[in-house]
């Protein structure tokens, strides 16, 4: 059986699926086996000297987590980070989970394919196993909307380190060639787009390009269908802390919502709390911008139904330089710049934005 045909296979047993979703669900992401040889003979395994990761992944999963309360339609497939040689299942996977849980999202852990081989050989376009995964989970997500309490326009993607690079990798490649499901399932694949909502991404790797580190890698290049993105990172990340200046910089360039936080200290892969560390309230900010972007409703506000669509997040309004509003807003609208408002968009200066991306993205 061809690569293209499992994918076919595998996505309609997936949509045809009618067992009930109990408080937690394990799920093969390739019922039938996965698209390309085993990467590893070794048994998949807790690593001896990192508690709480895992090796040698060739059968990749997704594990639903289910708010204990009332669920507000919206989910997010975690990504835990690794290097793309484990997965840090507990502190950027479990952790995530409870934390979106509280927040009444539901989470999608996901247990993609690792290790991968070293160097640009392991990495997209070269190897698209890793992103294979991702695609099949998002549509896996979709593919169970109804029966898990969730919309299926509000799905995001929540990713650590390698992981939020693979989260990048989906936001602007969710239809991609090499994993594209076959043409004779096209009257599914319209149902189940792998299109991502919003993003959280968490001291992101990968993503800037030796030896100086400037520019972003074209494969991650925000387009059209990269959705708004909050990111945080640490200033003394050694090895990636300019990743998400980068990132960030290449968002505005293409007028789509991000926000971005950079602390002083943290190095890499602080995770969602470190107690007593100036970024250990950093999931606060996140679940602040959440509500900025109606992912989450505000306080007061009732929560959105599973097949209720919200106002479109909002973009600052820009204004003049003397601080006039200028004509009504609209998403994508360069905002204003408030530490310096001589740098503010002007009458002339504003452009509308290619890609006026929020939530709203439909699947």
């Amino acid at each position: 059986m061809t690569r293209h045909m499992l994918l076919a296979t595998a996505t309609l047993a997936l949509i045809s699926a009618t067992c009930s979703a109990p408080a937690q669900t394990v799920i093969p992401l390739w019922p039938h086996g996965a698209p390309e040889t085993p990467q590893s003979t070794l048994p998949e395994s807790s690593t001896a000297n990192l508690p709480g990761e895992i090796s040698n992944v060739t059968v990749p999963t997704l594990t639903v987590y289910f708010p204990h309360g009332t669920s507000n339609g919206a989910a997010a497939l975690v990504f835990p980070g690794g290097g793309y040689q484990r997965l840090a299942w507990n502190k950027e996977g479990l952790d995530p989970c409870r934390w979106l849980n509280s927040l009444g999202i539901t989470c999608v852990l996901v247990k993609y394919r690792v290790p991968q081989p070293p160097g640009e050989a392991g990495h997209y376009p070269a190897d698209p196993a890793d992103l294979e995964d991702a695609q099949q989970a998002m549509r896996i997500t979709r593919a169970h909307a109804a029966e898990w309490n969730i919309n299926p326009a509000r799905i995001g993607v929540m990713g650590f380190s390698a992981g939020a690079n693979l989260a990048v990798l989906l936001c602007t490649h969710p239809d991609d060639d090499q994993a594209e499901a076959a043409s004779e399932a096209s009257p599914a694949k319209a149902l189940l787009s792998a299109r991502v909502n919003f993003a959280i991404l968490a001291y992101p790797a990968y993503l800037a390009m030796p030896p100086d580190k400037t520019e972003i890698f074209p494969a991650y290049q925000p387009n059209e269908y990269t959705p708004a993105t909050f990111l945080i990172q640490a200033e003394n990340d050694s090895s990636y802390g300019i990743n998400a200046l980068v990132y960030y910089r290449a968002l505005m360039q293409a007028h789509i919502p991000a926000e971005l936080h950079y602390y002083a200290t943290g190095g890499h892969g602080f995770g969602m709390n470190p107690v007593g560390a100036p970024e250990e309230h950093w999931p606060t900010l996140a679940a602040n911008w959440l509500r900025t972007i109606n992912i989450l409703p505000s306080p007061g506000q009732r929560g959105y139904g599973p097949n209720e669509v919200p106002n479109p997040c909002m973009m600052p309004e820009p204004l003049t330089p003397n601080g006039r509003h200028v004509n009504p807003s609209m998403p994508g609208n360069n905002p204003p710049n408030t530490a310096n408002p001589a740098n503010s968009p002007t009458t002339q200066n504003q452009t509308p934005s290619p890609y006026p991306n929020c939530w709203r993205s439909q699947p």
